[in-house]
């Protein structure tokens, strides 16, 4: 009768060791597949600002100050194939014009972007940012009513 409980200890740490060493595994597979095989995304090659993708990623950020600007204007975005991939207020409220910044030095990619909310080409801007990560900026100014995604909803 004293083996039972032996027997049955040693069971339950086999059966623990196996499933660490297959979370082991699990997780080494992860870092192996992360690390060694090129990820799909867009990517820019370091002597080019093309993307080789057709992906524009943009941040939408609020200068005005009215609630929820910056949502819709993501939701009107996103809904014609922009990567929105950041959204959030301005640094300041008080923006009197919204505009399209260009971060990469592609601005045909601001252009898009611009031309999506009914912008015209003098509201775009060049201020390259290769550390953001993403081709445009948009903040929305005082005048966001004139913008598409504003015009839309009312």
């Amino acid at each position: 009768m004293a083996l039972w409980p032996d027997r049955l200890r040693n069971g339950l740490l086999n059966a623990a060791l196996i499933l660490g060493g297959l979370g082991v595994m699990v997780l080494l597979y992860g870092l192996v597949t992360r690390t060694l095989i090129p990820s799909p995304d867009p990517e820019r090659s370091p002597e080019s600002t093309e993307l080789v993708g057709t992906i524009i990623q943009v941040e939408v950020r609020n200068g005005a100050g009215i609630d929820r600007l910056a949502a819709e204007a993501t939701k009107y975005l996103r809904d014609r194939g922009f990567d929105v991939v950041e959204v959030g207020n301005y640094k300041t409220f008080g923006q009197k014009q919204s505009v399209v910044i260009d971060r990469v030095g592609d601005p045909e990619a601001a252009r898009k972007v611009a031309e999506a909310l009914g912008l015209p080409p003098d509201r775009i801007q060049q201020d390259i940012r290769r550390q953001y990560y993403l081709d445009a900026s948009v903040i929305i100014g005082d005048d966001y009513k004139q913008l598409r995604p504003f015009q839309a909803s009312e």
